[in-house]
């Protein structure tokens, strides 16, 4: 079995709202707290027709035997659909973590950007969705859970005894603060850094072993651009005598951003269906691009996500 990360994600693979409360919101509560980071929202642009073109590398293997690839991936924004009753911001990606094109469902609303899943997706990460991804305000060296699920089908049979395993997962976020990051698209002055950590424990029904899974993401994304950059590190524990590595990179190269101007949620009253659709939208969860397990096919097994929604 590999891990590797689905196109969801960036993560952060990352998540844009649609947050309706005026930018004077932010702001004065920077006034309050030197932590909040004012205008958070700007950091997350998610207007249809945005385009954010990136290249991205990736080792994976046993730790014995490396193997580096190299891509590119376009994302961008094609409109909205509803979920749940809920309306969503939908991110196409052309080819994340490069693993094909997929779409990605983001909303965004006055406590932060929920994800709702993706197409195609897997069975592991219907059983996680939704959850928050970003909270708002962001506020430096702050930290959310974003999930915590247990007794999960885990829809892959690692041990081979006719019965797929069981596992628990658990994310969370951190915004770790604000820095310079230089990528191929230019060098941003103040991105907000912010990590996700995933941890999985898979249950073997034939041996009564626990196998281990991390996914840990950084991702950096910039006022008025959105996601710049994300580096990320999934590892399995040895099933048999070998572990798996997977370590991803994308990069910005150019991107296209729509004038600001209304947005979508902006036009939804301030109170309308605030993660009122399913209780896990309080487990508030990992912040950053989509990542997962994937099994041998190269089938996610889970995604959990950083965007720009």
């Amino acid at each position: 079995m590999s891990l590797n990360k689905p196109g969801y994600r960036r993560a952060l693979i990352m998540a844009t709202a649609l947050l309706f409360v005026c930018s004077t919101w932010s702001t004065s509560l920077a006034a309050e707290d030197a932590g909040i980071i004012a205008e958070s929202t700007d950091y997350f642009p998610d207007l249809t027709g945005n385009e954010w073109h990136y290249r991205g590398q990736i080792t994976e293997g046993p730790l014995q035997t490396v193997e580096h690839k190299f891509f590119t991936n376009v994302s961008s924004v094609t409109g909205t659909k509803t979920i749940k009753g809920m309306t969503v911001t939908v991110f196409h990606d052309s080819n994340p973590g490069n693993h094909g094109p997929s779409d990605s469902f983001y909303r965004r609303d006055i406590v932060g950007i929920v994800y709702y899943g993706s197409e195609p997706g897997t069975p592991l990460e219907k059983q996680l969705v939704p959850y928050q991804i970003v909270r708002f305000p962001l506020k430096a060296s702050s930290s959310f859970p974003q999930f915590d699920r247990k007794g999960l089908d885990f829809d892959t049979d690692m041990d081979r005894d006719g019965t797929n395993e069981k596992a628990d997962a658990q994310g969370d976020a951190t915004v770790v603060g604000q820095e310079s990051v230089t990528v191929p698209a230019g060098t941003f002055k103040d991105a907000v850094k912010v990590e996700a950590r995933m941890y999985m424990q898979i249950h073997l029904s034939g041996t009564n072993r626990t196998v281990l899974g991390t996914d840990v993401m950084t991702a950096w994304f910039a006022k008025g651009v959105g996601l710049v950059k994300y580096v990320e590190r999934q590892e399995l524990s040895p099933l048999e005598d070998r572990g798996v590595v997977t370590d991803i990179m994308e990069e910005l190269e150019s991107y296209e951003i729509k004038p600001s101007k209304a947005s979508l949620g902006r036009r939804e009253s301030s109170t309308e269906g605030l993660l009122a659709d399913d209780t896990g939208d309080h487990e508030l969860r990992q912040v950053l691009f989509t990542s997962g397990f994937r099994s041998d096919s190269g089938e996610s097994m889970a995604s959990k996500r950083l965007t720009a929604d």
